[in-house]
């Protein structure tokens, strides 16, 4: 009887790394960030500006849509909404690109991005799944100068959404 457990237990150890990675990943595991203009996380991951946990997660700052946080009402997270932290300001024109780099690909309702507390810019994905990185091309209109935008993922099966804020200085 002792055999056949040392048996079992030794199979048993040989495929739990085999099942651990072919089941689909949970929710908590990641999801994504804004990495071009650097966001304020992906400049903590960097180690362009000292930060707490999120240099070790910048993916995952993820709260209920609707805020206007650059944490996502994360608490975890509130350095990010700290404007006097020193955050590399990067120069754009009127009309930039912004790219999300997602470790996981969630179906999206909308992707949208506000300056100076006004929407500047929306793009509806009805419920698509993206790829690994997506890209929008934002036009400032009249905002000009130094800038914060507040991009937003909203998950389209969830009451959840991705925030993040890039610092910009718009020409």
């Amino acid at each position: 009887m002792h055999a056949k457990r040392k048996t079992a237990a030794v199979i048993g150890a040989l495929l739990a790394p085999v099942l651990a990675l072919s089941l689909p990943a949970s929710s908590a595991s990641a999801h994504g960030y804004i990495s071009s203009p650097p966001s304020r996380q992906a400049q903590c991951a960097a180690g362009t500006v000292s930060c707490g946990d999120i240099k070790y997660e910048p993916q995952s700052v993820e709260g209920p849509k609707g805020l206007t946080s650059c944490s996502g009402g994360n608490s975890r997270f509130a350095e990010l909404d700290d404007d006097s932290k020193g955050w590399k300001v990067t120069p754009v024109s009127r009309s930039t690109s912004f790219q999300w780099v997602l470790t996981a690909r969630h179906s999206t309702s909308t992707w949208q991005y506000f300056a100076g507390g006004q929407k500047i810019a929306e793009f509806n994905d009805n419920g698509a799944q993206p790829g690994a990185t997506v890209t929008h091309h934002v036009d400032f209109g009249s905002h000009t100068g130094k800038q914060k935008v507040l991009a937003v993922w909203n998950i389209a099966d969830t009451s959840n959404a991705f925030y993040a804020c890039i610092d910009v200085d718009v020409s």
